[in-house]
């Protein structure tokens, strides 16, 4: 049996250094793809909407092989919509998903963004500083305005490969209720990760290679009972 490829799609405002840590640990073959707005500035007429951008992404991936798609934040509703259609995805790992329609408007998506924001190590402060600026804020501006109001819920309706939702516990944008009613939508498992926040690739990248596993099939380690439909991860040093 051919083992998957792991393909990685970056945040918003993030590139291919947000999965650094990630790739590192990766037993497997793995590739990141990049969009606009998250890991590729924002060109002029260039169309948002998670439809548009997941035709986009259905078309740079690899065919003909087995996929598990990864992606973080506001790649999430995108990285559904491909996996609800893709024949090659075989698992779906979301890594703090939005949208929560709780928290559409743009005032309570800040106060998500700043509740989080504070619980975040600041050690990773100038790896993302470099990333937003390459994106640019406007493209990161654009790219949340038009993925804000999908329902990722809904699309995950239409999913039928194995999905894991991935949360850090102390992420306020991928809430705990959110989060839980996106493991009830795609008959998935929820993970929680200890003392993490939005930033789990980067921070705790374990844990997303723990997803992996399980997502494509793989024997899990303790971190994650195999009879549960969550699990938890402790803090990683």
């Amino acid at each position: 049996m051919v083992n998957p490829l792991v393909v990685l799609v970056p945040g918003l405002g993030l590139d291919e250094r947000e999965w650094a840590s990630v790739r590192t640990l990766l037993d497997a073959a793995s590739v990141v793809v990049a969009l606009p707005s998250m890991g590729e500035p924002v060109g002029r007429g260039i169309d948002l909407r998670v439809e548009a951008q997941a035709a986009l992404l259905a078309q740079r991936l690899p065919h003909g092989e087995p996929l598990i798609l990864v992606a973080h934040s506001a790649s999430c509703p995108v990285a559904a919509a491909v996996a609800s259609q893709s024949v090659d995805v075989v698992g779906l790992v979301l890594v703090g998903p939005v949208t929560d329609p709780a928290a559409a408007s743009w005032p309570r998506l800040f106060v998500q963004w700043a509740r989080t924001a504070v619980r975040e190590p600041w050690w990773q402060l100038p790896s993302l500083l470099r990333q937003w600026a390459h994106t640019g804020p406007g493209s990161m501006l654009r790219g949340m305005d038009a993925v804000r109001c999908f329902r990722t819920d809904l699309a995950l309706h239409s999913v039928r490969v194995p999905v894991v939702i991935v949360r850090g516990e102390r992420d306020r944008i991928a809430a705990k209720e959110w989060s839980a009613a996106l493991a009830r939508a795609s008959n998935g498992h929820l993970s929680t990760v200890g003392g993490a926040a939005h930033m789990v690739p980067v921070t705790h990248p374990g844990a997303v290679i723990a997803a992996v596993d399980r997502a494509g099939g793989r024997p899990q380690g303790p971190a994650a009972e195999s009879s549960t439909r969550t699990s938890r991860f402790p803090l990683e040093p």
